[in-house]
């Protein structure tokens, strides 16, 4: 059975710490979406999180620490992203780096690669989560594998009620994106996801620019397959105007000004990509609780948080 908590109420960190420490699964919430957390050393807490997933095990899992140090007991990360790390953590940017002779993070976690998924997350609660089981927390997405991710605890409920033992309800998640994931591994750095971080920071703090990984290189992170964040209403994109039977998701008033009427849900009227991302997965999760079968999706430019946002829905329609 699973528990719902209020992520303030005395005594509820404690209670998440405790189920970690004892090999249970706590869905918490962290600036970009929810996590489903596991003690990342175990690969008995590591296996349960694929089981209540749904998640095939090639797909390796973010670990998240609580600091630098705890980063770098992990994993060897070399100047550049130790130079990106300083930068942009706490935050939602996550690294992939070789993995570190003492490190913690499971080979499970890992999918068997000799890399490592860093992230430290700035959400009050996920910290204090962190420092109170006092190690790494592997913690994808608080989903069914595929889903759309869940930025409410409402949604993680829908989900994996009965999946996970306890929830840390910390209300609306304020990015409602994924992290921006830049691996370390190769001879260059490059961009496995764009995320919540748009690539221009990453390219301006490094001052150079970055390639962004194509849809055939192997998965060495998360959210780089094909068919992912996906709702049960199939998604037509870049759409100037709505087809029969089709309900909108816009951006900027785009399909309103173009004379569509009906179900029409605005990632931003004002055209602004910040709010676009906090409301893509709210929109997407909204189509199917009205069991909408299909939608367009108005286009959204490719700058900045566009990039990402563009991304999750290009997945989300590839089915």
């Amino acid at each position: 059975m699973t528990e719902t908590r209020c992520a303030s109420e005395q005594g509820a960190i404690e209670q998440a710490a405790r189920i970690l420490r004892e090999g249970g699964l706590v869905a918490f919430p962290t600036e970009t979406v929810y996590g489903l957390g596991a003690a990342a050393a175990s690969p008995l807490a590591t296996a349960k999180i694929y089981a209540a997933k749904g998640r095939p095990s090639f797909n390796p899992l973010i670990a998240h620490v609580a600091d630098l140090d705890a980063a770098r007991r992990e994993a060897d990360l070399p100047e550049p992203a130790m130079l990106l790390a300083e930068k942009f953590w706490p935050g939602p940017l996550t690294l992939v780096a070789p993995v570190a002779p003492r490190a913690s993070v499971c080979e499970l976690a890992r999918s068997g690669l000799a890399s490592v998924a860093l992230r430290i997350p700035s959400h009050p609660c996920a910290l204090a989560l962190l420092r109170a089981f006092g190690g790494p927390v592997v913690a994808p997405s608080a989903n069914i594998s595929g889903h759309v991710s869940p930025v409410t605890a409402a949604h993680v409920e829908a989900d994996l009620s009965g999946r996970v033992d306890l929830i840390l309800d910390g209300g609306r998640c304020s990015a409602g994106l994924e992290s921006t994931i830049v691996s370390f591994v190769g001879e260059e750095p490059v961009i496995l996801r764009p995320g919540a971080i748009a690539r221009e920071a990453i390219e301006a703090a490094m001052g150079r620019p970055l390639r962004v990984a194509g849809g055939d290189e192997p998965i060495v992170s998360p959210g780089m397959t094909a068919s992912h964040y996906a709702p049960r209403a199939r998604l037509r994109l870049d759409a100037t105007s709505l087809e029969p039977g089709e309900a909108g998701i816009d951006f900027c008033g785009a399909l309103r000004r173009a004379g569509a009427e009906g179900v029409i849900l605005d990632l931003s009227p004002s055209g602004d990509l910040t709010e676009a991302a906090a409301n893509l997965y709210v929109f997407l999760r909204e189509l199917d609780a009205r069991q909408i079968p299909r939608a367009a999706v108005a286009p959204v430019p490719s700058r900045g948080l566009g990039e990402a946002i563009r991304d999750r829905l290009r997945r989300a329609a590839a089915r």
